[in-house]
């Protein structure tokens, strides 16, 4: 059957959620396997890099975290942007096609990757993957909102959380062992290298395919005369001024530099750990702290559930407030850790997995919530661009701390963001609280 005439079906259902009319249910295998992939690729080129820049590129090891922030950096500058552009374009050309669009980048940039031999190469392949990412992560909640009913957003997003657990727990299990399956083959690090990234761009590629085809067709918003571009990215960064929507940017800024500092800086943490006290080589390190680090993807996964329904269940706030309380306990609590393969580090990769997934949904379920519908994609793309300030924010700060101060320095630095956000949503859950209860829908 194709997209057209799946998207004559009249509203249903698809695993309990509600569906917005001409919304299918191929559209939303679509939309979860996007989520699986973006969280998949998102997972995988940072927590590979470290191999690249101990056994490819060569690098000190002393100047690791600064050049990791600084990758990181350039790319959310990139993100910032192009995140309200891409958001803006979705609502002019329809989703599919910058959903599409995204992926065919990542997927170039992935193959940039294998083919780098300095810095540079690696900054270049990292801004051009950065522009995809922000194609697609805006894309993924602006989705949620077109096909999912306002009464089933929360377990709509539960499910994506679950899509993001399994996502990152393929490339933590499965992709980042690449590098030390292909030399056990007989490759160098150079030839592993590329034959990883090879791999992985040819995938990428199929699935941006596969989100051409699958996704609804069109504009979502019909209307005879349309804002000039920049006014809406005005009226999306105006909306700030609601207190809904500008908890809800706080927010996604601690979940998005939250999945920065574990996928950036726990992996480089486990290689030089592995590299320096367990005398392992570096894709070896890397393919065991993913399998460390699958833990915490695992609890994103088993926990997205509870959260989704925790979000249409409770008050909104209160979800998201509960969310924080967990992202600043399992943060913060890195300060007492010294090995990152150890039973407190595990511990706290828990929280720290429950807490991702947490503010993911209900963020998410928030902005989804209170966005003009007029305005969704632009507000959506500010929503990101506040998370790739996140990100930033994350990678210059916890770059710097990972170097000078303590490799769980990057850890603690947002478990004490996430403290600062929870005590803004505790003081407007509180005076607004009339205001925010929970509607029976």
């Amino acid at each position: 059957m194709s997209a057209d005439q799946t998207a004559a079906i009249p509203p249903g259902r698809f695993l309990g959620i509600h569906l917005q009319p001409e919304t299918s249910r191929g559209h939303m295998i679509t939309f979860y396997l996007c989520c699986y992939a973006c969280i998949m690729l998102a997972t995988f080129v940072p927590q590979t890099q470290p191999f690249l820049l101990n056994d490819v590129l060569g690098l000190n090891p002393a100047e690791q975290g600064v050049i990791s922030g600084n990758l990181n950096f350039w790319g959310e500058i990139v993100i910032i942007l192009t995140v309200g552009i891409w958001g803006s374009l979705s609502d002019r050309i329809g989703r599919r096609a910058v959903t599409g669009l995204g992926f065919l980048l990542i997927s170039i940039s992935i193959a940039l990757y294998g083919f780098s031999t300095d810095l540079w190469h690696l900054y270049f392949a990292r801004v051009v993957y950065s522009t995809g990412i922000a194609a697609v992560t805006t894309m993924l909640i602006t989705l949620m909102a077109d096909y999912a009913s306002d009464n089933s957003r929360g377990k709509a997003t539960g499910f994506l959380g679950v899509m993001n657990g399994l996502g990152a727990m393929t490339a933590a299990l499965a992709l980042l062992r690449l590098p030390a399956i292909f030399q056990a083959q007989g490759f160098d690090a150079s030839g592993a290298a590329q034959s990883t990234y090879a791999l992985m761009a040819a995938v990428t590629l199929f699935i941006a395919g596969l989100m051409f085809f699958g996704l609804k067709r069109g504009a979502p918003i019909h209307t005879e005369t349309r804002a000039p571009m920049l006014q809406q990215l005005r009226e999306g960064v105006a909306q700030v001024r609601e207190p809904l929507i500008a908890l809800a940017y706080c927010a996604s800024f601690v979940a998005r530099g939250n999945l920065a500092v574990v996928g950036t800086f726990f992996t480089l943490w486990a290689t030089l750990y592995g590299t320096s006290e367990l005398g392992m080589s570096s894709a070896e390190a890397v393919a065991k702290g993913g399998q460390v680090v699958a833990i915490s993807y695992a609890a994103s996964l088993l926990s997205a559930p509870i959260f989704g329904l925790m979000t249409d269940r409770l008050n909104r706030v209160t979800a998201l407030a509960i969310t924080l309380a967990i992202s600043a306990v399992g943060y913060g609590s890195t300060f007492w850790v010294d090995n990152p393969f150890g039973g407190p580090a595990l511990v706290c990769l828990i929280l720290i997995g429950m807490a991702e997934v947490g503010c993911i949904i209900t963020s998410g379920v928030l902005i989804a919530q209170y966005a003009p519908p007029q305005l969704r994609g632009s507000v959506v793309g500010i929503f990101t661009l506040a998370g790739a300030l996140g990100i930033l924010i994350a990678s210059i700060v916890g770059g710097y701390l990972f170097d000078h101060w303590l490799k769980s320095g990057p850890f603690v630095f947002f478990g004490a963001v996430s403290a600062v956000v929870l005590v803004g949503a505790v003081v407007l859950r509180r005076r607004s609280v009339h205001r925010l209860s929970v509607e029976a829908v």
